[in-house]
C-alpha cells in the first residue's frame, strides 16, 4: 500500500501487541510489535479487497472504535 497511514501500537498487559489502523478500522495483534504490524498489513490488504467487491462489507464492530 502506498499511501500514508497512521498506526497505532499498543503493548498489552500480557506482553503481545496490538496494531490499529484507526482511518480504515482495521486491527490486528502479534506476539511482537513487528508481528502486529505484519499481521495488521495483511488485514489492510484484505479489508480493502473485501471494500472493493460490490458485495460491500460490513462495519467495524469493536470497542475502540467508537466515537
Amino acid at each position: 500500500m502506498s499511501t500514508m497511514r497512521k498506526i497505532s501500537l499498543i503493548e498489552d498487559a500480557e506482553g503481545g501487541w496490538s496494531a490499529i489502523d484507526e482511518e480504515l478500522g482495521v486491527a490486528s495483534q502479534g506476539e511482537t510489535r513487528s508481528e502486529a504490524l505484519e499481521n495488521l498489513d495483511e488485514a489492510v490488504e484484505l479489508t480493502l479487497e473485501a471494500r472493493a467487491d460490490e458485495a460491500g462489507y460490513p462495519e467495524p464492530d469493536a470497542p475502540w472504535f467508537d466515537s
